[in-house]
């Protein structure tokens, strides 16, 4: 993924400095070119680099630093929060309301990926209860009418368009009143691609944009642009009141790092950001987290968020229970398999565990790991339910697993792996036996219960050596107060269920 490489890049400048037994000034200057060298090799701007590490080296004078300060929690802290300033203009977009009508225009680049991220963004707020609607304003390109209509079409999401007017301004005007008088409260105006050189077509935005009032206009901008970004989007900025920009093709090997820095220098916040070309490969940007997620650093609150996203209410208690008394079946393997493939895009979701820097999933792995899961579960739906229900490993005699192969179109040894999968994670899930249940208000206990210990055992054994080992673990555990984005160890025991709702 885009901007992997320089996550990977600065985690490890910052590693090689904790390997350090003295961290002076030598130390410090080394793991800062490290950091300049990777962001200007992912195309950041000079200037931007070189204020951040002008920033860094006023925040941490080693010399004014008493002898029992943690110099290498400063550090990181300062490169985390100078990360976070180029990120951030400091100031919210435009957030559309439920029940009210909402008109949001989009515009960038020929190429970037427009008529693709209205659906995605239309299709994410349908999903969180928007009533959502897709006007096609673009009748300089062929085709794109029918494109907009067929993703519009396998989203379930009403459109309009029209195949003979050529005035873009007349039917996004039409779009709109349309779409208004049907009660939808998000009105999703797709224009035509365009780039600086083309005053008519920046002229026809300006008229689409006085005809539709839209109450925030999204710049959308393909992440392998490069330093070019910047010029261009300062021209639209200076056409229309872009409130807003999404990132897009953050899967490709694209430097990356000069679209998210223009964007930061045209002052306005990135709401989201395009990872595939599927419906659900589009993340919400929020500056912390993605910077914690860039640093290896992971983000609970966001593995937090997925996880009370796809595991019902009413379940979570029920789950509990199970976890605390350590009773591991193949039905709730497959439960959990189910909820991983609805938490989303794997990869996704292992780059927000601590530990796990975006290099480790590579983009054709994660594939690999959805579909072995998929087969995982084909094989159990071949199963009766007592062996779904059974505990015990020996109830799987050579004769079963014959038949689970035949039934489900695998072959025996992938049966055999399933179920080694299956007792590797039973006895994980043992070690969380006798895990104290909560009741509402008692969090703080069940934080205290869960320390650094129960949880090396609950880690898998590659994630802990990548955090670095039991020490590195009690490190994480300490920060995860005081890191943005983060979460706490309450946010951690979310993931077993437990937090006050």
């Amino acid at each position: 993924m885009v901007l992997a490489q320089l996550g990977g890049s600065i985690s490890r400048a910052l590693q090689q400095m904790s390997n350090a037994t003295i961290i002076d000034e030598k130390v410090l200057n080394e793991c800062l070119n490290e950091i300049t060298r990777a962001l200007l090799q992912a195309d950041v701007q000079f200037k931007l680099v070189r204020d951040m590490t002008t920033n860094i080296k006023k925040i941490v004078n080693l010399d004014d630093l008493a002898a029992g300060h943690n110099k290498r929690r400063i550090i990181q802290q300062a490169v985390f929060n100078e990360l976070c300033k180029i990120l951030d203009p400091g100031k919210p977009s435009f957030t559309p309301k439920k029940g009210k009508p909402s008109v949001v225009m989009f515009v960038g680049l020929q190429g970037s990926g427009k008529t693709t991220t209205c659906t995605k963004y239309a299709y994410y707020h349908q999903k969180k209860g928007w009533k959502p609607a897709l006007v096609c304003a673009d009748t300089f390109r062929a085709g794109a009418f029918d494109q907009l209509k067929q993703n519009a079409t396998k989203a379930k999401i009403p459109f309009y368009g029209s195949y003979t007017e050529s005035d873009p301004v007349r039917i996004a005007a039409e779009g709109v009143e349309t779409f208004k008088k049907e009660n939808c409260d998000l009105i999703i105006v797709d224009t035509s691609g365009r780039h600086k050189q083309e005053a008519a077509l920046f002229e026809e935005m300006r008229q689409v944009s006085e005809a539709t009032k839209p109450d925030l206009v999204i710049f959308v901008m393909d992440s392998s642009i490069g330093q070019a970004a910047f010029d261009q989007a300062q021209a639209f900025k200076q056409s229309v009141a872009v409130g807003a920009v999404i990132v897009t093709k953050m899967d490709g090997h694209a430097k990356g790092g000069g679209a998210l820095s223009a964007v930061a220098a045209t002052k306005s916040p990135v709401i989201f950001i395009g990872t595939g070309e599927h419906m659900d490969e589009f993340e919400v940007f929020d500056v912390k987290p993605f910077v914690s997620r860039l640093l290896g650093m992971g983000d609970w609150s966001g593995f937090m968020d997925k996880i009370h996203e796809v595991v019902p209410m009413d379940q979570q208690p029920e789950l509990l229970q199970k976890l605390s008394e350590g009773h591991f079946t193949l039905r709730i393997m497959y439960e959990q398999f189910q909820n991983i493939l609805k938490m989303g895009p794997i990869g996704q979701v292992f780059s927000m565990l601590p530990g796990f820097s975006a290099e480790l999933m590579p983009k054709g792995r994660e594939k690999e790991s959805q579909a072995k899961i998929k087969r995982y579960m084909t094989m159990m739906d071949s199963m009766t339910n007592e062996e779904l229900d059974s505990s015990n490993p020996k109830l799987m005699t050579d004769s079963r697993i014959m038949r689970i192969a035949r039934g489900s179109g695998r072959q025996v040894h992938e049966v055999m792996e399933m179920m080694e999968e299956y007792k590797r994670l039973a006895k994980i899930w043992s070690k969380m036996k006798g895990l104290k249940i909560p009741k509402k208000g008692e969090m703080s206990a069940l934080s205290r219960n869960m320390n650094a210990q129960h949880m090396s055992k609950v880690l898998p054994p590659q994630m802990l050596k990548q955090i670095g080992g039991m020490g590195g673990l009690q490190n994480l555990m300490k920060q995860m107060g005081g890191m943005g984005g983060m979460g706490s160890a309450k946010d951690m025991m979310g993931m077993f269920g437990g937090g006050d709702k």
